[in-house]
């Protein structure tokens, strides 16, 4: 027992006070289907004694699609849901047939802008028969969920600026939320509120202090920048608010999930002085207006991509004969945080994870203890537990409240930190005034699927994975957590003690969590298989599973204990790699050692990989690419705009010397995949 959260023997759990908007039982109409973004499903015809019997009922290819990493909504038998490109689908729920498409079509309002969201996008809203999407170049737009059609659309930025929505809107009692990520390309974060009848912007709720010059927006702005320095506007300062957005209806709050700071080095953004709210933080405002409310910080002065933005679970917790009102975070930097949603009293901290950047949080203070060693110093090292990736990241976590267990998709992998000035870069490129090494030994990382206790602080029990980057969860009243993982694999396990119960063979990575509903008296489950997301930016760890770019395999899947389908073998080329012939013209090292940093900054490697070595996440290997071996398609399609429909963005910026260094440090790359003698 730890001091200052007195446990009892017979803790209660209690399900969360949102049930003023709670979902129908045989539906999923929201991102975390209640407002508490439990993802706890009450229903139990599947559960732990007869789960072995689930079968597939259909599979719905989706050769357009890339990657697959949203949460699917299921209302009045029709399943929705968003891929890459922020393109949305309905499906009849019952067949599999697919009803209607619609392409937003990034691309046409801003074909730089598409590059800072990386094809990526994490899901939709619903309310009153709409359909809400958030499209990479700013706008929202919303649905109507019958057939499509667009209803209106509104600006959150405007072209031009460096940030991209990829992120799921939340939609509750009239009003659309939605935020927008690009902290290391030199931004500025905030939340918007949209009426959703008509898409008027209601408020908006900044997270990082503007140039003092111009005036705060609110007091909460000015009290921010009391813990900023320098000229912190002119960098941006990040903080964006691009995942976590949570609804508490009685409560009229949302919590809001702010990311990593811009760049991160502090010494860049804020004369390495100041905790620079409101990064790596959880901010409370009124729903109706924007108004702060509270905040907690949990890595004050934050500088290594470590971010706030994971999922916000509400609960009831009864403990040692009193309710509290909770909120629950597993952030990237390790720590399970139970804090109370009222006021934003922490209430207590624990590592769920490896960490090795700090000892332990202060309760009293709610501050960390920081290990002095990870304040790098220029020219020092050190290996940080964990990575900027986190030990968790925007895949779900589910909260049973039968069990009063957390189910997290966690990551154990490290990173070396380097200070220095490498990847500054210009505006609209990765500024982040800091370096870090990820291991190249993919055996050196691994996942888990982890049970996790919120009142007593520990692990219940613990799955290993060899694959570090996982799918969501899912967590029923039958005693289920359902999970897919980066190998391929849909899962199912008793939620009391982690016993396998059920294992599909999906033929392609998951990343994206299953959902559960029920259609004519019979529950189903439902999957999106299209490993992505930024398990695409390319480090060994990730590339480890040989997934293809755009190979096939990528579906939507529907089980019940009627299933009686056999899902289709598919050739989805793992492993496979056939470089293009580049001849034998000779490369001028000098420019591709150019090549190698431009295309790093410009961030062509968060689609293609490190190194043009691709994981088969946004973006094909460029090694294998026929415009590596011909610089009039590649200009074409680099400068030019020739893929942009398909989503590859359009870099006119480029001089024609920085193309031809980026199309020498490609060539140099591909001829090293080669086998050859002397090579």
């Amino acid at each position: 027992m730890r001091p200052g959260l007195p446990l009892s023997a017979f803790a209660m759990f209690v399900f969360s006070a949102t049930s003023a908007l709670a979902a129908p039982d045989t539906e999923w109409p929201a991102y975390g289907r209640t407002p508490d973004e439990q993802r706890f499903s009450p229903l139990d015809q599947v559960n732990a004694d007869n789960v072995g019997g689930l079968g597939l009922d259909w599979a719905l290819d989706l050769p357009d699609a890339t990657t697959l990493v949203s949460t699917p909504l299921m209302v009045d038998g029709v399943i929705y849901f968003s891929g890459d490109r922020a393109i949305v689908r309905a499906v009849d729920a019952r067949t599999g047939k697919l009803l209607w498409v619609h392409d937003p079509q990034a691309w046409k309002h801003s074909p730089r802008g598409i590059a800072f969201g990386w094809s990526s996008n994490r899901g939709i809203a619903y309310e009153d028969g709409r359909i809400f999407v958030g499209a990479t170049d700013g706008r929202v737009v919303a649905l109507d969920a019958r057939n499509g059609e667009v209803l209106w659309a509104a600006r959150s930025f405007p072209v031009g600026e460096r940030k991209a929505i990829t992120g799921a809107p939340r939609a509750f009692d009239g009003k659309v939320f939605i935020g927008h990520g690009g902290a290391e390309f030199g931004t500025r974060g905030y939340l918007d509120a949209f009426d959703a009848e008509t898409g008027e912007r209601l408020w908006r709720f900044h997270t990082v202090p503007g140039d003092p010059a111009n005036g705060f927006e609110s007091p909460a702005m000015e009290m921010a920048a009391s813990t900023w320095s320098g000229r912190w506007w002119a960098e941006g300062g990040g903080g964006t608010v691009w995942h976590a957005i949570t609804y508490d209806p009685d409560l009229d709050l949302i919590y809001l999930g702010v990311g990593n700071g811009g760049p991160w080095n502090r010494e860049l953004r804020s004369d390495g002085i100041g905790d620079n709210l409101f990064l790596c933080s959880i901010v409370a405002v009124r729903a109706d207006t924007g108004e702060y409310v509270w905040h907690y910080q949990m890595n004050p002065g934050e500088e290594w991509d470590y971010k706030a933005t994971m999922d916000i679970v509400l609960a009831d917790l009864e403990i040692d004969g009193q309710v509290r009102k909770v909120l629950m975070q597993a952030p990237t930097n390790g720590f399970y945080y139970v804090i109370e949603r009222e006021t934003g009293k922490l209430l207590s901290a624990e590592k769920y994870a490896r960490v090795n950047w700090a000892e332990r949080i202060d309760l009293e203070t709610g501050r960390p203890v920081e290990n002095p060693a990870a304040r790098l110093k220029p020219g020092e090292r050190f290996e940080m537990w964990p990575s900027p990736w986190g030990a968790h990241n925007w895949q779900a976590m589910s909260f049973n409240p039968q069990t009063g267990l957390a189910y997290i998709p966690a990551m154990h992998m490290p990173a070396t930190w380097l200070r220095g000035s490498e990847l500054e870069g210009p505006p609209g490129h990765f500024r982040l005034g800091m370096i870090v090494e990820h291991p190249t030994d993919p055996n050196a990382s691994k996942g888990s699927l982890l049970a996790w206790d919120p009142i007593r602080q520990e692990a219940r029990w613990n799955v290993e994975y060899d694959a570090v980057w996982n799918g969501g969860t899912l967590t029923t009243a039958g005693n289920l957590v359902m999970h897919g993982t980066g190998a391929g694999q849909l899962l199912a396990y008793d939620a009391r003690d982690g016993r396998r119960l059920w294992a599909f063979d999906a033929q392609r990575g998951i990343s994206s969590p299953p959902i559960t509903y029920e259609i004519d008296g019979q529950q189903r489950f439902a999957v999106l298989v299209g490993w992505g997301g930024l398990a695409s930016f390319g480090t060994a760890a990730f590339s480890k599973h040989g997934w293809k770019f755009k190979a096939p395999g990528i579906r939507l899947l529907s089980f019940s204990l009627n299933g009686k389908a056999r899902l289709p073998e598919v050739d989805t080329r793992r492993f496979s790699l056939a470089p293009v012939d580049t001849g034998s013209e000779p490369i001028d090292e000098a420019s591709a050692l150019r090549g190698l940093g431009l295309y790093h900054t410009i961030a062509c490697a968060t689609c293609h990989g490190l190194m043009a070595q691709s994981t088969g996440g946004a973006g094909p290997d460029l090694r294998e690419a026929a415009s590596t071996n011909d610089y009039r398609l590649f200009r074409s399609v680099v400068a030019e705009g020739a893929l942009l429909p398909a989503g590859m963005p359009m870099f006119d910026e480029l001089t024609e010397s920085e193309l031809r260094a980026i199309y020498a440090f490609l060539r140099q790359q591909t001829r090293a995949a080669v086998p050859s003698p002397g090579r």
